[in-house]
Formats: structure tokens, sequence, C-alpha cells
């Protein structure tokens, strides 16, 4: 591959951001220099900022491409390269797309299309018919009574990277209060009181029954096979030292301030929903990320349901509100999560890492990315 040299562009490095320019080499980074170039013949930049490509540690935008509508299902390939398109569109040049392990009375058919995606993600991968690099994160449904031979089927697919422990039982994490959640599933899932009675019995019989055995033996799995592995939606301190005593390094979504500062103390990272900073809240009633920006406890970004609030959402952490400096904003949605999943090969705009960037211009406040090179090859 031809060298490449970006100029006259604001780039935005781990602690500075340097007017100056970029020079690449075999898809990698070689050199960052401040001011004018004596290379003939660069790509000037035009004053715009030149980032890392954003890393997403969990979206689950892939799903709504398989299962457009209820009933419906596409291609999982073709459903695969049109996540991609999004995803790249939207600056992110690392993909971990959530696939579910187990079911939920919501999507009983996700024990039907589980492999399928896996397999979209490798043939797509292989076949070079993506943008970004897609890498699969496990949503491991610990209520399901098959969660753990569901994953032992599919933990060392090649495209598999992340685990992440989901208990969506009501009475805590996410569901709190069970009323609620009753009323929930009776007007989203369209059942009936005894269907929604039966529902939560379920789910609580099975806290009892096979959910600590699951996290366990998942943990155990996740480990074995050097996967990242997050608990999701802790709620207490208690849930945050049930995790780290089985090795899990990160706290992905917590519901309480009380568990994001528990993770901190337990050196875990914390993940946050970009959506959740971008609407000013929890949709759930949970912890916004802007408390725990406030408070120096939020560590990542993802996309979780909106593949555009990544990048969205890092710049609105400099606005007033919230006032991070523009280099600490962007490591949330790039060198973190980098960190966080054991990529140590980007993340960054340092020598010798990926050259996976973005060009990004403000107007009227707002990022807007006007090209994405993935090793250094221009994929949007």
């Amino acid at each position: 591959m031809a060298a490449q040299v970006f100029t006259n562009a604001r780039i935005v490095l781990q602690d500075e951001v340097v007017l100056g320019n970029l020079h690449l080499r075999d898809g990698r980074i070689v050199e960052v220099a401040a001011g004018a170039t004596a290379v003939r013949g660069p790509e000037d930049m035009g004053g715009d900022f030149l980032l890392p490509g954003l890393i997403d540690l969990h979206t689950d935008h892939f799903e709504k491409h398989v299962l457009p509508r209820p009933g419906t299902r596409w291609n999982p390939v073709a459903a695969v390269m049109a996540h991609d398109a999004q995803m790249a569109a939207a600056g992110v040049t690392t993909s971990f797309d959530c696939v579910c392990v187990g079911v939920s009375i919501k999507h009983p058919e996700r024990r039907e299309i589980f492999r399928p995606m896996i397999d979209a993600v490798r043939e797509a991968r292989s076949k070079g018919m993506l943008r970004a690099d897609h890498i699969v994160h496990l949503r491991c449904e610990v209520t399901d009574e098959s969660v753990v031979e569901l994953f032992d089927a599919v933990a060392d697919h090649a495209a598999v990277g992340m685990m992440s422990l989901m208990d969506h039982a009501p009475g805590h994490r996410q569901y709190p209060d069970i009323k609620r959640f009753r009323e929930r599933a009776m007007q989203n899932l369209r059942l009936g009181e005894a269907e929604a009675d039966a529902h939560i019995e379920r789910l609580l019989a099975a806290q009892q029954r096979v959910v600590p055995h699951n996290r366990v033996a998942l943990a155990e799995r996740g480990k074995a096979r050097g996967l990242a592995i997050a608990s999701h939606d802790d709620e207490t301190a208690e849930h945050v030292a049930e995790a780290a005593a089985l090795g899990i390094s990160v706290t992905e979504f917590p519901t309480t301030l009380a568990a994001a500062r528990a993770a901190r103390d337990k050196g875990m990272k914390n993940v946050m929903g970009a959506p959740n900073l971008m609407r000013g809240g929890s949709h759930s009633g949970n912890v916004s990320v802007a408390a725990l920006a406030a408070e120096g406890l939020l560590d990542n970004l993802a996309s979780d349901y909106v593949p555009a609030s990544l990048l969205q959402a890092a710049f609105r952490l400099t606005e007033a509100d919230h006032g991070m400096a523009l280099p600490q904003a962007i490591a949330t949605v790039s060198a973190t999560p980098a960190d966080t999943a054991g990529l140590a090969d980007r993340g960054r705009i340092a020598p010798g890492l990926k050259a996976d960037l973005l060009r990004v211009a403000v107007i009227d406040g707002r990022p807007f990315v006007k090209t994405v090179w993935r090793d250094a090859r221009r994929v949007m």
C-alpha cells in the first residue's frame, strides 16, 4: 500500500489536539507531526478533525435488521451488510454486534437465529463484504435453562470476541419494580394478566434454580477463552462484588451510581449507553450518563440501539454542562473501549497502530462524518 499523508488536520491524540499532518503506510500510522508537511501532494483535511475510528462495545442494531418486523426475518448476510453500512456511516470501525444466547418471551425466535447471525458475520467478513471490523458479543440470558449449552455451541466460533451476562428477571437490576414490570409485560408483549403472572413466576423461579449456576459456568467458560466479560445492569455493590469475584472486568449499563462507584473500586470498567446522554437520561429511569461523567466514573460509551449516538455523545461531553476535554471525550468511544476489549492495535492515533480513522467536521454544533478509513483504506 502506498504511503498517505493528511495535512491541515486537527488530529485528536490521547492528551491533546494537534494541528498538523498524519503519515500512514501499509495500513498503519507512521507519524504525527505539528505544522505543515514537506511531502508533495498530501490530502488537505481543511482544518477538520481526524479522530481514531470508533469502537462500539455493544450494539443491538444487527438483530433489528434480521428481525425488521414481528414475524419477519431477513437474510442474515444481507442484514449484517445493511447494519455495517449504518455503523460505518456513524464512524464505527470496530463493531461488537450483540447476538442473544437464550430466549425471552418477547423474542422466542432468538434460539433459531443466533447461530445464523454469527455465521453471517464470519462469512461477510471473510469475503470482504464489510466496511467495519465486526466482532460478535454474546448476550447470555442467564435465566434461560439452556444458556450454557447454547453458549458452548458457539463460543469457539471465530467471530466471537466478547460476552455479557444478562439477568432480566423482575425485582432487581433493570426491573426493580415488579408491578411496573408486569404492566410493561402486559402492554409490550400483549399478555393477559394470567400470562404476565406466569411469565414473572417463571423468571423468579429461574433466579433460584438456574441463575447462580449459569453465571458461574458462563464466567468460567469466558475466562478460559480469554473473552472480555461484562456483567449487565448491575444495580448494587453486591452485584458488582459478585461479578468481580467471578473475574468479570466490565459492568455494562450499571443502573445506579452505587454500582458504578463499586465497579470503579473493583477496577472494573463502566460502559454506558450513548442514547442515555443524548436523551438527557435513561429511558428506563436508571442512572444517567451525565451523573457518571460528573463523578469521573464514565469509562466507555456504547451505541446500544442508535449507531449515530456514539459520535454525537462524545462531542456532547465537551459541552459546558459536562466540560470534558475533547481527547478525553473521544477516548470514551475509542481508546478505552479498545483497552476494555483487549484490542491493543487500535483506538488511538499513534505510530504503529491501525490506521482506522475518521474525518469529522462540526456543523452547527453537530459532528458530521465526512470520511472513514479502515486500515488506511477509505470505506465511507
